[in-house]
């Protein structure tokens, strides 16, 4: 099975769907570089979910859209979804915009602390990290997968009982300008990069 990444945000047409495409752009244009052959399908699955459920069913607003296209990825066959416990359950890293978000999870699925981070803490963790004991680099599912679950938990174990601080939260873009959503896709994708680079190390990131 894939290794799956959860992202939340409050509605599920902006902040979380940025960054469920924008980490597979990363990923993607990394694998590229390491491994043609590989496809990022079988090693990484990238979702999103939203706490509130008023937008379900919705394509990703406009703004979001845009930047995501701009940075050179796809946005074709979203549709938002309300954030479920199953959806939890199936994710083997959950990636929140906000704490208050992270607390949401923990409370629906107690059972997801230890694999819940607010983005920019688990980006900040991931620059610390030393990945000297983790699993080697791999290209094939098995050994992604072994790695990545080795990173989550070596990420855990950094924070130990840290909190995450109030720069870590994503601002929410709703009806704000493309300026705004500018922003924050930079905000997400200077976190993200910390996990493709430890995920899949060896490449340049693409420019």
């Amino acid at each position: 099975m894939p290794f799956t990444v959860l992202h939340v945000c409050m509605g599920n047409i902006c902040r979380s769907p940025m960054a469920e495409r924008l980490l597979v752009l990363a990923a993607g244009q990394r694998l590229g570089k390491l491994d043609p052959a590989a496809r990022l399908t079988d090693l990484l699955v990238s979702r999103s979910a939203g706490t509130g459920g008023w937008h379900e069913g919705e394509e990703m607003n406009p703004p979001a859209a845009r930047q995501i296209r701009v940075r050179g990825g796809n946005v074709e066959g979203f549709a938002a979804r309300k954030l479920t416990g199953a959806q939890l359950s199936g994710a083997d890293l959950i990636l929140t915009a906000t704490a208050d978000q992270s607390e949401y999870v923990h409370a629906l699925v107690p059972g997801t602390t230890h694999r819940t981070f607010v983005l920019g803490h688990l980006g900040r963790l991931l620059r610390e990290l030393d990945d000297k004991g983790l699993p080697a680099p791999a290209t094939d599912p098995a050994g992604f997968a072994d790695r990545a679950r080795a990173v989550v938990a070596a990420a855990d174990q950094l924070r130990a009982d840290a909190e995450p601080l109030p720069a870590d939260d994503l601002d929410d873009p709703w009806g704000r300008g493309d300026q705004t959503f500018q922003r924050i896709a930079d905000d997400i994708e200077e976190s993200l990069h910390p996990l493709v680079d430890v995920l899949l190390p060896g490449a340049p990131r693409s420019v």
